[in-house]
């Protein structure tokens, strides 16, 4: 037993650097464009349809490891993206309100424009250079509202309040009253490299917001009110 645990020691310095991943130190840098699909979870809720956005920014990703076959990275983004939503405005029969004045339903949708950076971390499996891999990216994310707008054909005083299914009204004349929001954010994605020409993705995300919007205290008229969004985009990257 004695010489069995004395070779254990001793391979143990052997065991610890054979379990070190081959150093990497490469930069990449690019930019991305893509789509953002959002809702906001009210409570009281509001009965909405997804919020269609745009979202686009800088990318910078510094690769540190492959550990086995995992690619290890860091990635930083400098993003803007329109979040906001869409209210389904509907009757008991889950049908369309009219307005109370002219032709037409009730329409209300709110668009709030954000400053975003995330920082997450980027494990990826398959070709680093010269071929296909997919990878995965998973942080948090810092958000700063930089305007909101609104896009309505009616008031709140002519609401056509009598047949709604939901008459919550607050949020509609209600401007954002936290501006800095935060969250994790997760995403899928696949990567091309093109020797010489740069590294392609298209990449499906999802961020889960944990700040409200509005204050959420007991004389506030939400209990919550945090986003939601699904992302799609596609991005542009060359090593350094």
């Amino acid at each position: 037993m004695k010489k069995i645990l004395t070779i254990i020691v001793c391979c143990l310095p052997l065991l610890v650097q054979a379990q070190i991943g081959e150093h990497r130190n490469q930069w990449a840098i690019g930019a991305h464009a893509g789509c953002n699909l959002n809702t906001i979870s009210f409570y009281p809720n509001v009965p909405q349809k997804m919020h269609q956005g745009i979202e686009g920014g800088l990318i910078a990703r510094y690769t540190c490891e492959k550990y086995f076959k995992s690619i290890c990275a860091i990635q930083f983004e400098f993003n803007y993206a329109q979040l906001g939503w869409n209210e389904s405005i509907l009757d008991q029969q889950d049908q369309p309100v009219p307005l109370l004045s002219g032709n037409g339903n009730e329409q209300y949708k709110r668009t709030i424009n954000y400053f975003q950076v995330p920082i997450l971390a980027h494990m990826g499996w398959g070709k680093e250079s010269r071929g296909f891999n997919f990878y995965v990216n998973a942080g948090p994310q810092l958000g700063y509202m930089l305007s909101e707008s609104t896009e309505t054909n009616f008031s709140v005083e002519n609401a056509n309040t009598a047949v709604r299914s939901s008459n919550t009204l607050y949020q509609d004349t209600m401007k954002v009253e936290n501006k800095l929001d935060y969250g994790i954010v997760a995403g899928l994605g696949v990567e091309m490299h093109i020797r010489n020409v740069g590294r392609f993705q298209v990449e499906g995300r999802y961020y889960y917001g944990l700040g409200n919007i509005y204050g959420d205290s007991k004389r506030d008229n939400f209990g919550k009110s945090r986003h939601a969004t699904i992302t799609v985009r596609m991005a542009y990257l060359f090593d350094l």
